[in-house]
């Protein structure tokens, strides 16, 4: 298959990588020259020796030459999705499948900008690298496209879940909801970090533990957007914003949470009740 990234942010690197490592054929966008080569170059030291194949993977500053063969085009960043992709339309053919990376866009409010919405998608890599991409659907989505999609990410070794158009990704609004819970126990005295991490055992970390890898800041942000976009369930802890006001975000912070040593948690930041004995 042939992919078009429009987009040389962190998201739009590891989508093009793993394109490549799929065996896609692979075209970077990018207005500025410097910032395109700068992701080649970047990926390229992440695939190593060995991993491409001819031209497996190129980068360009002309809109039209990145997406002129394309099967897929997709959008990893935020300038103006519609207007790019109203470009894009008119280059393309119609089969090639649309979609945006991005969990703050509303899919649907792309898609209905364009002359074949039926062709568009989301697709939501989940952070955690689980191996599972969300495709975002609309109600005017065809089934064709939902094959070509799900196809493209099941040959990214990758498993597709088909989900509706709603704020997400769906696997973080899930995990939050129990780190938020997790912090206010915590907050309240009920529990120490140790103690609360451990009673879900059938996790291979515990909330609090995944908080700081994901970053609390970054946590922050989403249950802000969350917050806004869904209602006050989502409302932050005041105990997470502290940590964040205190320049204690997680694992890269060297503490969270957690202290953390050489990227693994030495020692809870934050003192339990004294009856917690962990």
């Amino acid at each position: 298959m042939n992919v078009t990234v429009l987009g040389v942010d962190s998201l739009g690197r590891k989508l093009a990588r793993l394109c490549v490592q799929g065996g896609n054929e692979v075209s970077i966008h990018a207005d500025d020259p410097a910032a395109a080569m700068d992701a080649i170059d970047a990926i390229e030291r992440r695939l190593g020796d060995g991993t491409l194949r001819g031209t497996a993977l190129d980068a360009t500053t002309d809109l039209s030459t990145a997406v002129s063969n394309a099967d897929l085009v997709v959008i990893t960043d935020t300038r103006e999705p519609a207007r790019r992709f109203a470009v894009v339309e008119d280059v393309v053919d119609q089969q090639t499948v649309l979609a945006t990376s991005q969990p703050s866009l509303s899919v649907a409010a792309v898609a209905e900008t364009l002359t074949h919405p039926e062709r568009v998608v989301g697709l939501r890599l989940d952070p955690g690298d689980t191996g599972v991409v969300e495709v975002v659907v609309t109600e005017e989505t065809v089934p064709a496209t939902l094959d070509r999609a799900g196809s493209f990410v099941e040959a990214v070794d990758a498993t597709p879940q088909f989900v509706a158009d709603t704020p997400g990704p769906l696997a973080t609004r899930l995990a939050v909801t129990q780190e938020v819970e997790a912090m206010r126990l915590l907050a309240a005295g009920v529990a120490g970090v140790e103690t609360l991490d451990s009673l879900l055992t059938a996790e291979p970390i515990g909330p609090l533990e995944r908080a700081d890898r994901a970053g609390l800041h970054r946590r922050l942000d989403t249950l802000e957007y969350l917050a806004r976009e869904v209602g006050d369930r989502y409302e932050p802890p005041t105990l997470l914003a502290d940590r964040v006001d205190a320049g204690k975000t997680g694992v890269d912070a060297g503490e969270g949470f957690y202290v953390w040593e050489q990227d693994e948690p030495a020692r809870p930041a934050i003192e339990g009740p004294a009856f917690d004995r962990r």
